[in-house]
């Protein structure tokens, strides 16, 4: 493949049992790798990998995610999910507009490269950041 997918103008994506898609069709804000905590929670440990899209750059274009937001947190992120399969698909953020589209989920993640790492003070031991990829303790700009 000569390009890479995450630059395409155009990207789809869903769930792990197909009950839930959506289109990308902006090129990203952001392309990176999230160490904090909940991330590495929602993903079993990891970092989640994700593209911050435009908002106007994200459709669903079958099915309706769940979504939860935690009760208890000041300024807690959405985060939408299929409702029967499980697979997380997306984050918002009460302070920031746009989509987080976990890469995972896009049907051609190929080419994704991070370019940011963020909350990488929460990293664990044997998360590793790419050569090159900016690194922050916390969220950039805060």
């Amino acid at each position: 493949m000569t390009s890479q997918a995450t630059e395409n103008a155009v990207n789809a994506g869903g769930c792990y049992c197909g009950a839930v898609r959506y289109v990308v069709s902006q090129p990203p804000l952001v392309k990176g790798q999230c160490h904090c905590q909940p991330c590495q929670r929602m993903s079993g440990g990891a970092p989640q990998y994700f593209i911050l899209v435009p908002p106007n750059g994200f459709v669903w274009t079958a099915g309706k995610p769940a979504h939860f937001t935690h009760p208890d947190l000041k300024n807690a992120v959405t985060r939408y999910f299929c409702k029967t399969c499980g697979t997380q698909l997306v984050t918002t953020r009460q302070d920031t507009s746009g989509y987080i589209v976990k890469i995972g989920t896009l049907d051609n993640p190929g080419g994704f490269v991070p370019r940011v790492a963020i909350c990488h003070a929460d990293a664990l031991g044997f998360h590793t950041v790419p050569e090159g990829v900016q690194v922050f303790d916390g969220l950039p700009g805060v």
